[in-house]
């Protein structure tokens, strides 16, 4: 009983250093991270420079190893740290912290992997909480909710997209005749992609008369294809906030934030705040 008892204690004062900012400790650990994390980032960018690579190829190497185990047991700590651990492993910011190291291991199987690390940039994210701007972690999760509510509308709206490109491009297939470029129904697909989204390489593009007819149509219904999104997405944000989250006091069971401001319990795992 005392040994559980000892173990909590210890569990409780670790998830205050990790997860907490507003102690000494608390900050302290957080302001090392963030130190750790842009020194890693560092290394990883002069290696891709050929002449440093060169020269000190050793050197980065065990910088990165040695980055990415102290990355590991701070990942470690966090899953012990809290009383739900797959909860926090599922979290954005347990997600995030996964990524951060899985570079380094994938390396041993797949050359060059290591490049991936950068994903550590997504870790400065933190940096919102290590020094007390909560607004901006306030905000971010605002436009989280919003496009996570509009997901399933833009993906409809992208599937009548696709279908839309698909039709189009067989149609220029077809009227070009699979000359000028369009020498398949796929190529004609990826010129309908490229003109309806605005882009326009110019590697592709139509001379019969009526093939530029048709151009025009899909250029015009560009403009308002882009249009769409945007206005799916600034009505989610409006419902969104007139539901915004204030409170940014970290769940000591699942590591997870953004819940109502006079919340006694979490809201993704029951654990009392």
């Amino acid at each position: 009983m005392a040994m559980n008892s000892k173990a909590s204690s210890l569990q409780n004062r670790l998830h205050e250093i990790i997860f907490e900012s507003d102690t000494p400790e608390g900050k302290a650990f957080d302001v090392a991270l963030l130190v750790a994390i842009v020194g890693s980032i560092v290394v990883v960018l002069l290696d891709s420079l050929p002449a440093l690579h060169a020269r000190h190829q050793q050197l980065f190497m065990r910088l990165e190893w040695a980055f990415t185990i102290l990355f590991t047991i701070e990942y470690l700590l966090r899953l012990y740290s809290v009383y739900k651990p797959m909860r926090y492993a599922l979290s954005f910011f347990g997600i995030i912290d996964l990524l951060a190291i899985l570079p380094s291991f994938l390396s041993l199987f797949v050359a060059g992997a290591q490049t991936l690390l950068v994903l550590r940039t997504l870790r400065l994210l933190r940096v919102f909480r290590i020094f007390g701007l909560q607004q901006y972690l306030t905000e971010m999760r605002f436009l989280g909710g919003a496009l996570k509510a509009s997901l399933n509308k833009i993906l409809i709206f992208l599937f009548i997209v696709l279908t839309v490109v698909i039709i189009l491009g067989a149609v220029m297939f077809l009227v070009e005749d699979g000359a000028n470029g369009f020498t398949s129904i796929p190529e004609s697909i990826y010129w309908a992609i490229v003109t309806i989204t605005t882009v326009g390489y110019g590697d592709i593009s139509p001379v019969t008369p009526l093939g530029k007819f048709v151009a025009s149509i899909i250029m015009l219904l560009g403009y308002g294809i882009l249009a769409v999104p945007t206005g799916i997405i600034t009505s989610e944000m409006t419902t969104a906030a007139r539901h915004k989250k204030d409170n940014n006091q970290v769940c000591p069971g699942c590591g997870k934030e953004g819940h109502e401001a006079d919340a006694a319990y979490c809201k993704y795992c029951g654990t009392k705040m």
